[in-house]
């Protein structure tokens, strides 16, 4: 039978503490104590103690969920933008799958992330010519997009006329102008008040095989899939009041690690260097047995097979730009799902588009790019808007420090 008192050796021991410290948690007034019947003694609350062993634990588990949700696991924030599911994903309610195959433009799906209703921040004209800093950098053909991309946009951010505005207006009108500005500057070419989809493909100069449609499917399938590590980097800097120019800023550089959006380079890599085999079967069977990744199969949020792939392959299947390079394409897909069973995932997708146009792997990354800056302003603007910090804290498993004397 359980007491209402325990002794200052039992609480301890309960508690899995030393006697200081069970003294420390009465000083801070988390455990109540009365005289022992000694009189020289005292006792200590057996509910306040099995109430902080409560706590204890509840906190262990809170810490360790914590720590698993940041690794494909548990929700940790709160968002209105896209929704997972394992058949496909979704932006505010409507399926991202459905929109591209509709037609529908990235300019058209970013209205949509950013909650702008009937206003349309696209509407704006552009007239201004690149900053001769950035129409500088623009020249310098050794630096890839991306880092291109990373470079100029601190740049613009000098010049944005609404940099800190608070008004939802402002803000959109500003994510829309860098929306744009950024398609351009990944493809090295001018701002333009034309479908991004259209100046993208028109900068590759093979539009004239249907590249444009493709492009615009693949901006707008792209164009955000929940908090990804880019996305989340992205709220994280637009949490502490930096403006929507810095914040993509971190986002484009985590999209730049192999683990994320350099994923396409590799997986462009991987179908270059099946393509060369004259026996790609037995390649692929050799870089199983040794245990290698196989760059764009699989993903973990869609166990039977990323369906934003399976539509941008059979839009690219319809087009065929390359019939001989195409069909190799396909053998490799179903060489690789007879010998392991994995399906394609967006990466190979956009890496398939690159290599059918004999375009090289910084379009894929382009691409990619260019449809998720319309998901980290979403982001941005969403939390920006809710006025919160996004800070976690760490579970220290180091050293401990040494005790004072």
């Amino acid at each position: 039978m359980r007491t209402d008192y325990l002794s200052a050796q039992d609480a301890a021991a309960r508690l899995g503490v030393s006697l200081a410290t069970l003294y420390a948690y009465v000083s801070r007034g988390r455990i109540d104590s009365r005289p022992g019947p000694d009189g020289r003694t005292r006792e200590y609350s057996a509910g306040d103690v099995e109430q902080l062993i409560e706590r204890k634990q509840a906190g262990r588990g809170a810490a360790q969920g914590a720590a698993h949700s940041l690794a494909w696991g548990l929700p940790v924030l709160e968002t209105r933008i896209s929704l997972i599911r394992p058949h496909g994903h979704y932006y505010r309610g409507e399926s991202a799958i459905a929109l591209a195959k509709s037609g529908a433009t990235l300019e058209e799906t970013a209205r949509l992330l950013w909650d702008c209703g009937s206003h349309d921040p696209f509407a704006a004209e552009l007239s201004h010519p690149w900053p001769a800093a950035i129409a500088l950098l623009l020249h310098q053909a050794e630096v890839p997009p991306l880092e291109r991309t990373v470079a100029a946009l601190p740049l613009l951010a000098l010049n944005a006329a609404h940099a800190h505005s608070i008004d939802p207006f402002h803000r959109r009108h500003d994510a829309a102008l860098l929306l744009r500005e950024t398609a351009a500057l990944l493809c090295a070419t001018q701002p333009s008040a034309q479908p991004i989809h259209h100046v993208m493909a028109a900068s590759w100069r093979k539009d004239e095989m249907g590249l444009s449609q493709l492009v615009r499917c693949a901006l707008v399938l792209c164009a955000d899939h929940e908090l990804n590590a880019s996305s989340f980097a992205t709220r994280v800097a637009a949490s502490t009041g930096a403006s929507l120019h810095a914040a993509v800023c971190a986002g484009l550089a985590t999209l730049s690690g192999p683990h994320h959006g350099g994923a396409a380079a590799r997986a462009h890599a991987f179908i270059q260097e099946m393509l060369r085999e004259r026996k790609p079967v037995d390649r692929l069977r050799e870089r199983l047995r040794r245990g290698e990744a196989l760059p764009g199969f699989g993903h973990p949020l869609y166990p039977e097979g990323d369906p934003r792939a399976a539509v941008l392959l059979e839009a690219l299947q319809a087009t065929r730009p390359r019939p001989a390079k195409l069909s190799a394409i396909e053998r490799l897909i179903e060489a690789v799902q007879a010998q392991c069973g994995r399906r394609p995932n967006l990466d190979f997708a956009l890496a398939s588009i690159a290599s059918a146009y004999e375009l090289g792997a910084d379009v894929a990354l382009a691409i990619f790019a260019a449809g998720r800056m319309a998901g980290w302003l979403a982001h941005s603007l969403e939390q920006q808007e809710s006025g919160s910090l996004i800070r976690p804290r760490a579970s220290y498993v180091g050293r401990a420090p040494q005790r004072e004397e």
